[in-house]
């Protein structure tokens, strides 16, 4: 599932021409491209979805917001390990299993 999240800017800079920001999603930290809110400043929210800031939002939506998606599991699931992910869907450990390295005793 592909989640639209509420994140707060925590900088802003531009690259190669494009407004770029770093974005906390409550704890998880991704680039986000503002380019379509090109007046968002340090400390405001926005829901962005696939790496793009798409609406302003104020602060108690959005942590009302993560605080729900936290409970039903959705920020796992959107911005979890990908390779967690990927052995749970294999039946595997990401710790251990039937395809984890073995350690060798000598």
């Amino acid at each position: 599932m592909c989640l639209a999240v509420p994140g707060r800017v925590m900088d802003i800079e531009e690259r190669d021409g494009t407004r770029m920001a770093t974005v906390d999603f409550g704890g998880v930290v991704k680039e986000v491209c503002l380019e379509y809110l090109p007046d968002l400043q340090v400390g405001e929210y926005a829901i962005v979805h696939v790496g793009f800031a798409l609406q302003r939002l104020d602060e108690e939506s959005a942590r009302k917001t993560l605080e729900l998606f936290d409970e039903l599991g959705l920020l796992q699931e959107e911005f979890g390990d990908p390779w967690e992910r990927a052995a749970e869907a294999g039946g595997t450990s990401p710790t251990g299993g039937a395809d984890a390295p073995q350690e060798v005793q000598r």
